[in-house]
């Protein structure tokens, strides 16, 4: 007995036509969408502030409007976590969408994540809850469920659990529909998308991925026939590590062991994923707290031709009264000029600058009308990328944890019946896994200079304030090499913005993987901007390009 599910969304502004494409693309039973992320709950906080009806994914029903006949003809069950702050407001919607469309569809939702009200001075307060609450919808005849926020892999261990009647001790199970769940949830990821080794394969237009899942927990990740991008077990290792950091992977429904996962080439476009093992829960939830940190301004400087330092450190002593009161300054030259430049552009670096405060004054009139009154009183050549703004809100995230029972888990039934998920009773503080032992190292042999990325591949991604690099080996030998090269230190050196950083390195040998933890390279996390990248989303690719002394016997 197989149960296919499909995903539809990645984010909150996805392929729009992914939805119809998936649905017309080949046999589904479940179509689940992903819509939230932390900016995301941000985001919809201040839509809920300036309309209360407001706080979800708009762009979800618009996808119904055109798909959701579709859905119901092929008879294809949706779970979304579109509802964001407002299940029960988007659930209502999509009732109302069904009646004057005339299908007759049954519409439940999923709330009590919402805890804003327990933590003062918070914009969104959200726990993490599991999929039990979706399987009850389901159980009960749901053909649409909407939820706030659950875990990403929730959206696939409740339909898992409704369909093979999985009960919360079945820990192996749910951790295999676990680990199916985060290969799904970032859409095209899993196909080709943002893959380091792209040129494997045509990933212009990837097609969106899905599991075939069977009642032990293992399953298939493939993806509909003739779609575009390809799914191999690089790209399966490569969301495997995304945003992820130990062996043990833990949510509020199990904790699965990342160390167990086997993969294996099943065929063209399918890889096979088993031997998952799960544990219990941790005995607390994760609550994402999401606040208002202040308003942040930008200015970027364009500095062209020669003197690029003496121009930077003009303008930087010009605007310094300016900045006196700022809270937080931070300055940084980007050196994107070449020497005897062909073009104008590639003559010409630019010097960033961001300010952030308390009051939204200091970084908007005050920053911007400094900056333009250096129009014609500054270096030669002057000129910004974008004329500076009135200064924009900034957000804030941090986690906390609290206890099962803190939030009131409920299935509000397509009948209006409201069923409590009870909180699981089996749960385990999360101890620290011994370290695998590292695989014999290749013997001494030439060496070449050269990047890191011609024998592994990286993905990297946030979480809070940390960035996590997970860094795979495509060979047993390369894998030999790895794991004894890239140790924490050595990241710290590759990489010179973690330098005075903690960093924890985890070993997970069945993936021929390490994955690194940086912590607070992100700051506040991805709304306080705190950085370039702020989601960390190229960290591992910069870590690829670094170059190292490689056994040529690798190259």
């Amino acid at each position: 007995m197989t149960l296919r599910i499909g995903n539809a969304s990645g984010f909150y502004g996805d392929r729009f036509d992914a939805m119809r494409e998936m649905l017309t693309g080949g046999d589904l039973d479940v179509l689940t969408g992903d819509y939230l992320a932390e900016l995301t709950m941000l985001i919809l906080g201040r839509d809920r502030l300036k309309d209360p009806g407001a706080g979800y994914a708009r762009t979800f029903l618009r996808q119904l409007e055109d798909c959701l006949g579709l859905a119901h003809e092929r008879g294809v069950k949706i779970v979304s976590n579109a509802g964001g702050l407002n299940p029960a407001g988007l659930a209502a919607c999509v009732r109302a969408l069904a009646d004057r469309l005339g299908i007759p569809v049954r519409v439940a939702h999923v709330e009590g994540d919402d805890l804003t009200a327990a933590f003062p001075g918070s914009l969104a307060a959200h726990a993490y809850l599991g999929g039990f609450g979706i399987a009850a919808c389901l159980r009960a005849g749901a053909d649409i469920v909407v939820t706030g926020r659950v875990t990403d892999a929730a959206l696939v261990t409740g339909p898992a659990a409704a369909h093979f009647g999985w009960q919360e001790t079945d820990h192996d199970r749910l951790a295999g529909a676990v680990v199916a769940g985060h290969v799904l949830e970032c859409g095209a990821q899993a196909t080709g998308g943002n893959y380091a080794f792209f040129r494997d394969g045509d990933v212009r237009r990837p097609g969106f991925p899905l599991a075939e899942l069977h009642e032990d927990g293992s399953c298939v990740i493939t993806k509909h026939p003739g779609t575009g991008g390809f799914v191999d077990v690089g790209t399966v290792t490569a969301q495997l590590l995304y945003e992820t950091a130990g062996a043990r992977y833990a949510g509020p429904d199990v904790t699965a062991r990342l160390d167990t996962v086997r993969l294996g080439q099943d065929g063209p476009d399918r890889v096979r994923i088993e031997g998952v093992r799960g544990q219990a829960p941790p005995p607390t939830l994760k609550v994402g707290l999401n606040r208002l940190g202040g308003f942040r301004g930008e200015v970027v400087f364009v500095l062209t031709g020669l003197g690029i330092e003496a121009k930077a450190a003009l303008v930087r002593e010009q605007m310094e009264p300016a900045l006196g009161k700022a809270a937080d300054v931070r300055w940084e030259l980007v050196r994107t000029d070449r020497p005897d430049a062909p073009s104008e552009e590639t003559a010409s670096a630019l010097l960033r600058l961001v300010v952030r405060d308390p009051d939204q004054e200091v970084v908007g009139r005050a920053l911007s009308g400094a900056a333009v009154e250096l129009a014609l009183a500054s270096y030669p050549g002057f000129h910004v990328l974008a004329p500076p703004g009135k200064g924009s809100p900034y957000g804030v995230f941090e986690d906390v944890y609290v206890p099962h029972g803190a939030v009131d888990h409920v299935a509000v039934l397509h009948d209006g019946r409201r069923v409590s998920v009870p909180p699981v009773h089996d749960t385990a503080v999360l101890d620290e896994v011994p370290q695998p032992p590292l695989p014999q190292p290749l013997p001494p042999g030439p060496t070449r200079h050269a990047p890191l990325g011609l024998v592994a591949g990286a993905r990297s991604g946030d979480k809070g304030g940390n960035a996590n690099v997970g860094v795979w080996a495509r060979t047993d030998d390369a894998w030999r090499w790895l794991a004894h090269e890239l140790t924490a230190d050595r990241l710290r050196e590759l990489l010179p913005e973690s330098r005075e950083l903690p960093v924890t390195r985890h070993v997970l040998p069945n993936l021929r993987a390490l994955n690194f933890v940086v912590e607070g390279i992100l700051g506040a996390g991805v709304a306080a901007r705190h950085r370039f990248d702020p989601q960390a989303k190229a960290l591992g690719e910069w870590l690829r390009s670094r170059h190292l002394d490689i056994p040529e016997a690798l190259l």
